[in-house]
Order: C-alpha cells, then structure tokens, then sequence
C-alpha cells in the first residue's frame, strides 16, 4: 500500500507538470491559487490515509461490500447524508438557483421529497431481507438469474448517468484550481475513484462520507451566515437584493421554463421522489448497519441533516446572485462563441458556489470549499463504483454465473475488475456529458431508478401476485422506455449528438416510464400461470414474515 501511495504521488505531480504544456481554453488564465491548492491537496493525502487503514479491515466479501455491517445507524446516517449531498447538490442545484432563481427550488425540495417513501416503505424491510445488495430483496422469493440479470443491469446504469454528473464536476472543479485541461482533470479523478474502492471499499467510503458530510454542513453554514449577515438576516431583503441585480429581475422569482411545462414538471417530480427509494448505492448502505433498528436510525438521522443542508443551497444560490457580479474579471471571462461575444463565469456556472466562496472568505474559504467539494465527490463516485461492482461481482457472476458457488476471492476479483472497467467508463462519459448542468444529470439517474428499480422492489415486497415473468418484464419495460426517451429527449439528441430538435420533447421520461413498468409487471404477472409463478407466489407469507421480524436476517444473502 505505501508502495501505491508513492506511485500516486509521483503521478499526480508528473501529471499536473504534463498538464501545465497541454493546457488549452480560457481556464489557463486564471492564476495558479496556492493556498487553496494546499488545502486540496491536504484533504486527499487525510482521504487515502482512511482508505490505507481501511484495506487492513478488509477480509472478506462482507467487509468488502458492508463494512462488516458493524456501523452504528448514527454514523449510517451521516455517510447516506454525506453520499446524498453530492457535486450535484452542492454544485448543481445553487448554479441552478443562481442562474434560474426560483426553479432551483424544486430540485432542493424534490431530492428531500423521497426520504419520507425511503423511510416508511423500504428501510427497515430491506436491511431484513436483503445481505449485500437490493437485488437479493428482489430475488428473495423469485427465480434467481433473470431477476438478477435485470436488477445488475438497471444499478448499471443509474451508476454510470450518476457517475457523469460527479465526474463532470470534480473535473471541473480541478481545472478551475489547477488551472489544466478538463482531460487531465477528469483522469486525475478517475484514478482517485478506483484507488479508493479497490483497496478502501466500503468501511473507507463510509469514514470519508461521514468526515466530508460534517465538513460541508459546516462550509455551507458559513457560507449561509455569512449571506444571510449581508441581508440583515431577512430573506425578504435578500430576494430583493438578487432580483434588483439579476438580468432577469423579478422573473427569478417566477415559477420558470421547468414549471411552465407541467407535464416535465411533474415527471421530474416523480423522479425525484420515488427515485431515492431506488438509487442501488443508497439501498446498500442499509446493509452495512446491525439490524432493521439501526437503519431506521440511520434515515431519520440522513432526513435531518438533508433538509438543513438543502435550504442552503437555496440560500448559496441566491448568494451567488448577490456577489458575483458579471463584471468582475476574477469570476467571469469574455469568449467568442460561434461569432458572438458572450460573457461566462469561469469553469462554468456549476462553479458558482465555489466563486462565492472566495468573494466571501478569500482564498482560505476557498481552498476549504474547493477541498470539501472534491472529498464530497469522491466519497459519492465511490460509493457509486463500488455499488456498480457489486451488482456485477455479487448478482452476475456469484448469484447467476457460479449458482452460489463463488468463493470470497473470486467474488472480489471480479469487483475489483469491474471497478477498474467503470473508472474508465466514468472518464469517457464525463468527457462527453462535460458541459451538462450536473444537477440535471441526476435528475435523470433518479428517473431509471424510479423507473426500474423502485417499481420492482416496491411489487416484490409489497404485493403477493408478483411473479418472476412480470418482475423481468416490468423492470425491463420501465428500463429501457426511460433509457430511449433520455436518448431521444433534449439532454442527449440535442445537447450531445447536436442534433436541432428533440424527438421526445420532454427532458424527464418519469410520468411515461414509471407507469408502465407498474402496468407490464402487473400484466405479466396476472397472466403468468406456471409453475415458477405458483412458487413465486407461495414464498410471500415466507418473506412477509422475515421482513416485518427480521428472523434469519444473517443469512439474507444465501437464498
């Protein structure tokens, strides 16, 4: 291990000299800020100190996916809450209230909506029926490798759209620091992502969400204060203030373009809500607790801390508005663009936050902003990766492949290959998706999620007619229709293969794909009369009582 930490080092520092002569773009100009340097570089040495002792903890399949599932549902909740507040939240969502102003809004309230379904529906029933992953809750009484192969590749996907959003803003959050190319940036973070999974895995990933999440509650408090101080404390004068300096004025304040189109409105807040309830590397945080007890724990703690930190975003980005004015050299730079001369704030709007923090604390604040905002990323691409590995490792090769067979090693090997493969997947992607606002990205994650995971795992342990046929046919159903429909929609026919106009119109599949995953699984269900179905069936009462007592819950994993 002290033998990687050494080789890292010497490639971060030959990197960013290789990075200093291919520089290219605007980002160059912006001078090198030491001090925040510093401290970013501080942050990552402490991050792979964890994941160094971490990789002594790890010996065995368990440790490697739950920690043990000896955390207690106090530290749970601070690392969901630490994994919940990502690049998208911190980033995405203030840059979305700074440059639309009140439609920022749903998304600070949409993301919080789901917790409340996260708590009363799955929590405590998943943590009963389930080991490693969510899809042994979905395979508990269904026939085992066509559940698996589709619930493996539905937590793919949401992983990878995930990913995007987090890569996209740690790359551009280094090339903001760093000063180099969005490339460099973006590799620098993938190979950080894989270090951390393959030798920290879970216990390193909960240590360093639970740090960062305490880190970024007090920053943005700070942050908060600090605006809210300049406003005399009134929420009034500090909306008065921003729409008196926005270009856009009083029309801020409006309900926008994401709500003038209620059909995208409500799709978006389908998404968000019943997303949570389906994101695979927040359902597999349940299993790192002791029992249903502690997970319950674990989601009011995570509530808390989530709805405090999502009212300051709001106030972050009505901050933004305030201090960051368009004329200032130090935050905005002047490009040519297809011809025309338009004025952009530097890295992108996603780097309002970030801006901020130097108008209001110079380059100390900065530096610990830019720090906790990049710990805050890698402990999310993390947990990400590792629940990506996981679904192959556990549900594809250990569950369908070998039947059960697997032993530890092999199971971890191909994690560990699998992790490797989704660093490099990450990179490509974050470099195609690079100009995306990352809170909509994850918007569109929360739409798979909504639209596959959770109608499967809601029907498996909620309704006894569920069959293997209609399991398989509804997830793939809601799966795909959301994955053609983001392919066919704005965000990808017209932002990235530039096309003119989209040939589905709406930018969140949710309110078409949702429905019809509930409606195929229920179809295929109801119509399935074989002898698979008569056992799916007769397993309910089995798994009812398991998930309400917690009876045999040590063995959830060994079906």
């Amino acid at each position: 291990m002290n033998k990687l930490l050494f080789a890292w080092t010497t490639l971060m520092l030959s990197g960013g000299a290789f990075a200093a002569d291919a520089i290219t773009g605007e980002v160059q100009k912006r001078p090198l800020n030491i001090t925040a340097v510093v401290m970013f570089f501080i942050f990552v040495g402490a991050t792979l100190y964890i994941t160094k002792w971490a990789a002594k903890q790890n010996k065995s399949t368990s440790d490697f996916y739950t920690g043990g599932g000896g955390i207690s549902g106090y530290q749970n909740g601070l690392a969901i809450a630490g994994d919940y507040m990502s690049a998208a939240s911190f980033l995405g969502i203030s840059a979305m209230v700074y440059t639309r102003g009140y439609d920022g809004l749903i998304y600070s309230t949409g993301f919080l909506v789901g917790w409340p379904i996260v708590l009363f529906l799955v929590a405590e029933r998943l943590r009963n029926l389930g080991k490693f992953t969510f899809t042994d809750v979905v395979a508990y009484r269904l026939q085992q490798a066509p559940v698996r192969i589709f619930a493996a590749s539905s937590s793919l996907l949401v992983v990878i759209l995930y990913l995007i959003a987090q890569i996209v803003g740690a790359g551009k959050l280094i090339q903001l620091l760093f000063g180099m190319n969005y490339l460099s940036a973006v590799m620098i973070v993938g190979v950080l992502m894989v270090v951390y999974v393959l030798f920290g895995a879970m216990l390193a990933t909960t240590w360093v969400q639970m740090i960062k999440a305490v880190l970024l509650l007090s920053g943005a408090t700070f942050m908060s204060f600090l605006i809210m101080k300049h406003a005399g404390f009134s929420m009034e004068s500090l909306f008065k203030e921003a729409t008196g300096i926005h270009e856009k004025g009083i029309a801020i304040m409006e309900p926008g373009s994401l709500v003038s189109n209620p059909i995208d409105a409500l799709s978006l807040g389908l998404a968000l809500m019943f997303g949570t309830a389906g994101l695979p590397h927040i359902l597999m945080r349940f299993f790192t607790v002791p029992d249903a007890k502690e997970a319950r724990k674990s989601v009011f703690v995570a509530t808390g801390l989530i709805g405090y930190f999502y009212v300051l975003t709001f106030i972050i980005g009505f901050g933004a508005i305030i201090f960051l004015l368009k004329g200032d050299p130090q935050f905005f730079q002047t490009m040519v663009t297809e011809g025309k001369t338009v004025v952009e704030m530097v890295g992108g709007s996603n780097m309002a936050a970030v801006h901020l923090s130097e108008a209001l604390g110079g380059n100390l604040f900065l530096g610990f902003i830019s720090a906790v905002a990049f710990a805050t990323i890698l402990a999310v691409v993390a947990g990400l990766t590792l629940s990506g590995a996981s679904a192959v490792s556990h549900d594809i090769y250990s569950s369908v492949i070998r039947k059960g067979k697997a032993t530890s090693r092999e199971e971890m090997r191909v994690s560990r290959a699998t992790t490797v493969a989704l660093g490099l997947s990450a990179v490509v992607f974050g470099l195609m998706f690079e100009n995306q606002n990352i809170a909509f990205m994850v918007g569109l994650a929360f739409a798979v999620a909504a639209s596959a995971n959770f109608p499967i795992l809601a029907l498996s342990m909620f309704w006894k007619g569920l069959t293997t046929r209609g399991a398989v046919l509804g997830g793939f159903s809601g799966l795909i229709l959301a994955l053609v429909l983001i392919v066919l929609g704005p965000s990808v026919w017209v932002s990235v293969l530039h096309n003119e106009t989209p040939i589905f119109p709406y930018g969140n599949p949710a309110l078409f794909s949702i429905p019809t995953a509930f409606i195929m699984a229920w179809l295929g269900s109801i119509t399935d009369n074989s002898a698979r179905a008569a056992i799916d069936k007769a397993g309910f009462e089995e798994q009812y009582v398991r998930s309400m007592t917690g009876i045999g819950a040590s063995d959830a994993s060994d079906h």
